[in-house]
C-alpha cells in the first residue's frame, strides 16, 4: 500500500487537512505501507516557502512522519510536459482557443447539461478528450459507486497555452508515477476524481505508465472523507474556534490528544471507545469504519479529551511540557497541585502563575472578598497559619478548618479571602496545596500586604 498526503501550501494546515493527513498515516501504518508527502505548490501566487514550512511544522508537531518526500510538485514540471506531449501525440488531448463564452454558446446550442467538445487547433490551451459514450465510475471505498456520464462532462482544460499543466493533470500523473494505491482525501475533491481518472486512462492508453517489465500500473482506489462541520452543523470555519494545527498547539493542546480526537471525526472503532492511544488507533484503523456522514468538530470535546490526557500523564512529563510551553523552569511543584484542574497547557499559568510571580491585580476580587467580614476572616486565618504546628497540606488544612469552625461560616467565607490575599484573584489550585507550596514565610507576607491594603 502506498498513500499520499498532498497539501497545497497556501496557508496554515487546517484541521480538515490535518485529519486527512492522520487518516492516510494511520492507514499506511496499519497496513505496513508507505506514506508519500507531496507539496502541491503549482499555485505560484499563493504557494510560498513559508507556507511549506508551516505545513511541515504542523505535521512534525502532530508526530506524523512520512516515508518519502516532501516532493514539490513544481519540481516535476519537466515530467508533466513530457506526459502532456504524449497525450497530444496519442490523440487523447488537443489544443483549443475556446473561451468561456464559446463554452457558454456551445451549451446554449446543445443543451446546458451537454459537455463541451472542442475542435483541435494549432495553438491554445490543452483539453483532454472525454470519450463520447459511456461513463467514468468512481468506486469509492467510503461512498460506494458514483457514476459520471461522459455526455455531461466538458473536455477539461489540462494545460495552459504555455504548456504549464493544471491541477487535475499534475495530480493524476504524480499519483501514477508514485505508484499510489489509495487516494484518501476530503469529499470536496470528489468532483475532481473523474477528471483525474480520465487522465489516468489516457496515460495508460498512451503507454506512459508502463513499468520496466511492461506491466501497466493499476489505477488507485479512492476514498473521500466526510466533510467537517462545527457544533452547529455548519461548515467548519474560524468562527468555531481554532482553525489550524498551529492554533491548537498555541492553545495548549497535546499532539497525542489531537490525534485521538481527529481520528474520531468520521471514524469509529466500533465499540464506542473514545480515549485511544496512537498504537491502538494504528491497530484498529480501517477505511471500512469511516462514515459517509459529516463529522462535527467540537473544541469543547477536544478540551475534555485533552484534560483526560493531562491527568493521566506522569508528573515529570507534564512538567517538561508545561515548562517548554511557558518558557519557565522549576515548575514541578506548581504543576503537581494544578494537574487535576487544567485541561490544556495554556490553563496552567492563569491558574498557578500568581503562586510563582506574585499576586495579580484584580480590584473586583479585592472589593468582593477583602472588606468587612472578609478581612476579619483573613486576620483569623493569618493567626492560625502563623501558629500551625506543620505547614504541609495536612497541617494547613487542619489550621484553616479550625478557623471555619470557630467562625461558624461556610469554608468559602475563609478560603476565598485567603485565596485573593495570596494570589490576587479568586482562581488558584487547591487552597491548602497553594499555601503549602508558598511556605509559611511567603504566605504570611502576602497576607500582611493584603491586610495593609497593598
Amino acid at each position: 500500500m502506498r498513500v499520499r498526503f498532498a497539501p497545497s501550501p497556501t496557508g496554515a494546515l487546517h484541521i480538515g487537512g490535518a485529519r486527512t493527513a492522520l487518516f492516510n498515516w494511520l492507514l499506511a501504518r496499519h497496513a505496513g505501507g508507505e506514506l508519500v508527502l507531496r507539496i502541491e505548490d503549482t499555485d505560484a501566487e499563493r504557494s510560498t516557502p513559508e507556507n511549506v514550512e508551516q505545513i511541515l511544522d504542523a505535521l512534525q508537531w502532530l508526530e506524523l512522519d512520512w516515508d518519502e518526500g516532501p516532493i514539490l510538485q513544481s519540481a516535476r514540471a519537466g515530467r508533466h510536459r513530457e506526459a502532456l506531449q504524449a497525450l497530444l501525440d496519442a490523440g487523447h488531448a488537443y489544443r483549443s482557443n475556446a473561451t468561456a463564452e464559446d463554452v457558454k454558446e456551445y451549451k446554449r446550442l446543445h443543451g446546458a447539461d451537454r459537455g463541451f467538445r472542442g475542435e483541435p487547433e494549432s495553438a491554445g490551451a490543452v483539453r483532454l478528450h472525454v470519450p463520447a459514450d459511456g461513463a467514468t465510475v468512481v468506486h469509492d471505498l467510503i461512498r460506494g459507486e458514483t457514476r459520471f456520464e461522459h455526455v455531461h462532462l466538458d473536455d477539461p482544460v489540462i494545460a495552459r497555452a504555455d504548456g504549464s499543466v493544471l491541477y487535475n493533470f499534475a495530480v493524476a500523473i504524480d499519483d501514477l508515477d508514485a505508484g499510489i494505491t489509495h487516494v484518501v482525501r476530503g469529499e470536496d475533491h470528489l468532483s475532481n476524481t473523474p477528471k483525474q481518472l480520465l487522465v489516468l486512462e489516457a496515460a495508460r492508453d498512451a503507454g506512459i505508465d508502463r513499468s520496466e517489465d511492461g506491466r501497466q500500473t493499476p489505477l488507485p482506489l479512492y476514498a473521500h472523507l466526510p466533510l467537517l462541520h462545527g457544533p452547529d452543523g455548519k461548515k467548519l470555519s474560524k468562527r468555531h474556534g481554532a482553525a489550524s494545527v498551529q492554533e491548537l498547539r498555541d492553545a495548549g493542546y497535546l499532539p497525542e490528544a489531537v490525534r485521538n480526537y481527529l481520528a474520531l471525526l468520521g471514524w469509529g472503532a466500533g465499540d464506542d471507545a473514545t480515549v485511544m492511544s496512537t498504537e491502538e488507533l494504528i491497530e484498529r484503523f480501517t477505511l471500512e469504519r469511516v462514515s459517509r456522514n459529516p463529522a462535527r468538530f467540537d473544541e469543547t470535546k477536544l478540551r475534555w479529551l485533552n484534560g483526560r490526557y493531562i491527568r493521566g500523564m506522569p508528573l515529570g512529563e507534564l512538567t517538561r511540557r508545561i515548562e517548554r510551553f511557558t518558557g519557565r523552569e522549576g515548575l514541578q511543584d506548581a504543576v503537581r497541585i494544578s494537574q487535576e484542574k487544567i485541561h490544556t497547557l495554556a490553563d496552567f499559568w492563569p491558574l498557578a502563575g500568581s503562586l510563582i510571580d506574585g499576586p495579580v491585580e484584580d480590584p473586583s476580587a479585592r472589593e468582593r472578598w477583602l472588606t468587612g467580614d472578609g478581612r476579619a476572616a483573613l486576620a483569623d486565618a493569618r493567626a492560625a497559619l502563623a501558629g500551625a504546628a506543620s505547614f504541609d497540606e495536612a497541617g494547613v488544612g487542619e489550621a484553616l478548618a479550625a478557623v471555619v469552625e470557630g467562625r461558624a461560616v461556610k469554608p468559602r467565607e475563609v478560603y476565598q479571602p485567603l485565596r485573593v490575599a495570596i494570589t490576587g484573584s479568586t482562581v488558584s489550585p487547591g487552597i491548602f496545596e497553594s499555601i503549602a507550596l508558598l511556605g509559611r514565610e511567603e504566605t504570611l507576607r502576602r497576607i500582611d500586604r493584603a491586610l495593609a491594603g497593598d
